[in-house]
């Protein structure tokens, strides 16, 4: 039987049901061992969505672990091999929703931070965890609502690390230190609806946009820089019609998305975007949604700890990368100037028979707390 302390406890992890949004108990599992070394809880319930921030000292440089208890829903439970909460073993590799995506992380957590504190009871600085239920969800009443809180009474970060599974081909290969904002709009163009042998009655609201869909499609937006690729923009949805073959429709909606490196702006978009409609004279109405901004953490202290770390675990030094959708590192980054990810292989995230190979569950710990040490020992 395995009893490696971090394996152990992503076990008991793993077998707590927590769909987002529920936290389904492994929070006060978190907070029953941080209390232990002395942390200062503060539980922060919004909404229907459990957070917690919990801080050791009061003395700078803070160092944060930040990550989420709640994992996406299972899928068809008869197409995993094992039940999702009841972690099994097989061929090396640990079976379970949430076993990479993210509680192998949290339980690395712990008990880096327990092993830190045995050799180093007096820190150069502060530790702090900050922990959320609602990153698989809507993501509204989770970590922004956290860093929301600290913002107001002044409370910054100044190096955090983000528990996402961000190893690629093998585990400890890619460090992410940045992530591309994304920018959605719900574009509207207003037709006359009308019978489709007497066009000259009617405006095809299809026909007004292909010129400007033509010409959006076709706009480079930027170059991207040394760490994000070019910003792209893309249709994910077009609706228009009535179902009958005889109706010219009286509207066509559009959903888009820019995905954007900081080359771009949020505003400088938004811009662009209504210059090209305006141009083509479209009677148009069109609503913004911001996912998150873009962040990036250039090479410094944060980025040079956990690379060390990793490559003396592992044997290699990680790449650094921006790929990949949203992640709360957009929100930390309000208040923090040195944000990373960093977390096991992702290969089966959100898939039926998610897994982390049992190798990598102390191998993670220890870099952990080896980036403990290399900025607060």
């Amino acid at each position: 039987m395995n009893q490696d302390p971090t394996f152990l406890l992503t076990e008991q992890l793993i077998s707590l049901p927590s769909t987002t949004p529920r936290d389904a108990g492994c929070q006060d599992i978190m907070i029953e061992r941080l209390e232990k070394l002395g942390f200062r809880i503060e539980k922060l319930r919004f909404g229907d969505v459990d957070n917690f921030w919990a801080r050791l000292g009061s003395e700078g440089p803070l160092f944060c672990f930040a990550g989420h208890t709640d994992v996406v829903p299972t899928g068809p439970l008869e197409q995993w091999h094992h039940d999702p909460f009841l972690p099994t073993i097989q061929d090396g590799l640990l079976y379970g929703r949430g076993a990479a995506d993210m509680k192998a992380s949290l339980a690395a957590f712990i008990t880096a931070i327990e092993g830190f504190l045995a050799r180093h009871r007096q820190p150069k600085g502060s530790i702090a965890l900050l922990i959320t239920s609602d990153e698989e969800g809507v993501a509204v009443n989770g970590t922004v609502k956290v860093v929301d809180t600290l913002e107001a009474r002044g409370e910054t970060i100044d190096y955090c690390v983000v528990g996402e599974p961000t190893s690629a081909d093998r585990f400890g290969d890619t460090i992410k230190n940045g992530r591309r904002g994304s920018l959605s709009g719900r574009l509207t163009i207003k037709g006359v609806q009308g019978h489709i042998a007497y066009p000259h009655l009617a405006k095809n609201p299809i026909h007004l946009l292909s010129p400007a869909l033509a010409e959006l499609a076709a706009t480079h937006w930027d170059d991207g820089n040394e760490f994000f690729p070019p910003t792209s923009w893309q249709v994910s949805n077009i609706h228009s019609g009535t179902g009958a073959n005889n109706v010219i429709p009286g509207k066509c909606e559009l959903l888009f998305n820019f995905r954007f490196s900081t080359e771009s702006t949020m505003e400088g978009l938004q811009q662009r975007v209504h210059a090209i409609l305006d141009k083509h004279e479209l009677a148009y109405q069109l609503e913004w949604s911001l996912s998150g901004l873009p962040f990036l953490t250039a090479q410094g202290p944060l980025v040079q700890a956990i690379s060390n770390a990793i490559a003396t675990t592992c044997g290699s030094k990680p790449e650094l990368s921006t790929s990949g959708g949203t992640s709360d590192g957009r929100f930390i980054a309000r208040i923090c100037p040195q944000v990373v990810e960093f977390g096991p292989i992702n290969a089966t995230i959100h898939k039926i028979n998610e897994c982390v190979a049992v190798a990598d569950i102390p191998k993670l710990s220890a870099i952990y707390q080896a980036t403990l040490e290399n900025l607060l020992a």
